[in-house]
């Protein structure tokens, strides 16, 4: 607001001696008037050249660069506020049915190659099934049961494992290796024998990362900025020897560093557990959503560059990896939040990797005209009561559905709603007010237009509307030269949100990538 104020007494200044100028030699020849009128112009006209740019470009920085212990302030983005976040209180509920899905892990072949029947008793920790093209390579069972289903999809595509939950969960026994003398070689093949390797996830592309590589850092973000996002220093509490272990696995893991994404924004300090952990190199993060993002955070730190990679791991992930050492199992427990104004009692429920919808938010949603998502509103899952929590979800979010059609859109007056162009008036009689939502999108996909929405959210140094022209003209050279490596959906999940276009720029992401992944 400061920056377009000072803008705009500049235009007023300019026009104002251009104009005394003219007037100055109204007297002169009219060879001089039309001179002086074209110098008007011209400075006009470079002002407004200015005011364009400096919007373009204020408070970004330049990639990387961020120092072990410094603060990055962010300029870009934006905060949904939004009814129904997630009370520090325990909920009441247990799943009963559990499933590892291969389809969200992405890079797995389609069907991968089963170690396991239906009918078949499995121990929490046990192997399922191990993809095809690296066998050594576990995904295990979250709880102790009986695999009841192996449900197919298009194609006799491998969807679910289910898996019915005993009462009294049992644990496969582990022997890790010693940490301080073991090789990187023996730890790797432990991580990938234990099920805890399938959690890590490699960029580019999101992937489970091949046996054998070693990324150039890793990456965890200890806070999370998303609409109704789980307050992670809630979530950690109690878990600390855990999560330091982890981060101790971890750092055998890379030649690099393990940096944590720290909340700097000044609202609640950082739990001592990511405040005071060893090992590792910090970085606070303060601005609005997406700077809770793992990709915005290495932007900032140190962007991926052709031909690396490096590993990401949420936080629960990583007390996982650490639990392998001190409990000497795999432990799948997971806290998640349950959130969402259609969500009846809101707070956090103890689960596993995996738990049936169904069986945590039954008794607990207000309506029937209802989405329930696996994930937050903006990069999440639309599921349903038979669908499953995908293992890097830690929340569920409860909307209305938006299947109505509103006559002439925002023209029309109405109730007020999450926007970053402020267009609705109860957005500016109540600025920083929480807002009741449903999920429909008020248009339909139109045409690409050229807006400048998506720079003013993302704060990251991409040019996204030519990077998603590029992706939809199959141009690979220009995809990669804009930067699609650094990204992933959950990063233009905000772009999407405020694109006037309605388009839908997460799956037009993942194409991309997917092209990406092929020609590499």
């Amino acid at each position: 607001m400061k920056n377009t104020t000072l803008k705009f007494l500049l235009l007023l200044v300019t026009w104002g001696i251009a104009s005394g100028d003219i007037l100055a030699q109204s007297a002169g020849s009219s060879g001089s008037k039309s001179m002086y009128a074209l110098y008007a112009i011209g400075a006009l006209l470079l002002t407004g050249i200015w005011m364009q740019v400096s919007d373009k470009f204020a408070g970004k920085k330049s990639a990387g660069g961020a120092q072990d212990g410094s603060t990055v302030s962010l300029q870009q983005g934006h905060d949904i506020i939004l009814k129904g976040v997630p009370a520090k209180t325990q909920v009441a509920a247990q799943a009963k049915t559990y499933a590892v899905c291969p389809p969200v892990f992405k890079g797995l072949s389609p069907i991968p190659k089963m170690e396991v029947e239906v009918g078949a008793e499995v121990k929490a920790g046990d192997a399922l099934f191990h993809a095809k093209s690296a066998p050594s390579v576990k995904f295990v069972a979250p709880v102790s049961g009986e695999v009841i289903a192996i449900n197919r999809g298009a194609k006799r595509a491998i969807t679910e494992v289910v898996i019915l939950a005993d009462k009294e969960q049992q644990h496969r026994a582990l022997t890790p290796p010693q940490l301080n003398s073991c090789s990187r070689q023996e730890l790797q093949d432990f991580l990938m024998d234990s099920g805890a390797w399938a959690l890590i996830r490699q960029r580019p592309f999101q992937i489970v990362p091949a046996p054998g590589d070693v990324p150039r850092d890793i990456f965890i973000s200890t806070f999370d900025t998303a609409p109704l996002a789980p307050d992670l220093n809630h979530v950690v509490e109690g878990k600390g020897e855990a999560f330091q272990k982890g981060l101790d696995v971890l750092a055998r893991l890379t030649d690099g560093s393990v940096w944590l994404g720290l909340d700097g924004r000044g609202k609640s300090a950082p739990s001592a557990v990511f405040a005071q952990a060893k090992g590792v190199k910090k970085v606070s993060f303060k601005g609005k959503h997406p700077a809770g993002n793992v990709g915005v955070q290495i932007h900032h730190i140190n962007p991926i560059k052709s031909g690396e990679k490096v590993w990401t791991l949420n936080v629960q992930d990583v007390v996982t990896i650490g639990a392998l050492f001190t409990e000497k199992r795999f432990n799948a427990a997971r806290l998640v939040a349950l959130s969402g104004d259609e969500c009846k009692t809101t707070g956090y429920v103890s689960t596993h990797i995996g738990a049936n919808i169904g069986d945590l938010t039954t008794g607990n949603i207000k309506g029937e005209n209802v989405r329930i998502i696996s994930g937050d509103i903006l990069s999440g899952a639309t599921t349903n009561a038979a669908g499953f929590l995908s293992p890097f979800d830690d929340q569920i979010t409860i909307i209305e559905e938006g299947n109505d059609f509103e006559m002439f859109g925002w023209l029309a007056p109405s109730y007020a709603r999450p926007t970053v162009s402020r267009t609705y008036l109860g957005n500016l009689v109540a600025p920083g007010r929480s807002f009741h939502v449903n999920t429909n999108t008020h248009g339909e996909k139109r045409a690409f237009v050229v807006t400048g929405q998506y720079e003013s959210v993302l704060p990251m140094d991409v040019l996204p509307q030519h990077l998603f022209k590029a992706i939809l003209a199959g141009d690979i050279e220009q995809m990669e030269g804009l930067g699609i490596l650094e990204l992933s959906e959950e990063d233009v999940a905000l772009c999407e949100f405020a694109c006037t276009s309605k388009q839908s720029l997460q799956q037009i992401l993942q194409d991309g990538l997917e092209m990406m992944q092929e020609q590499m």
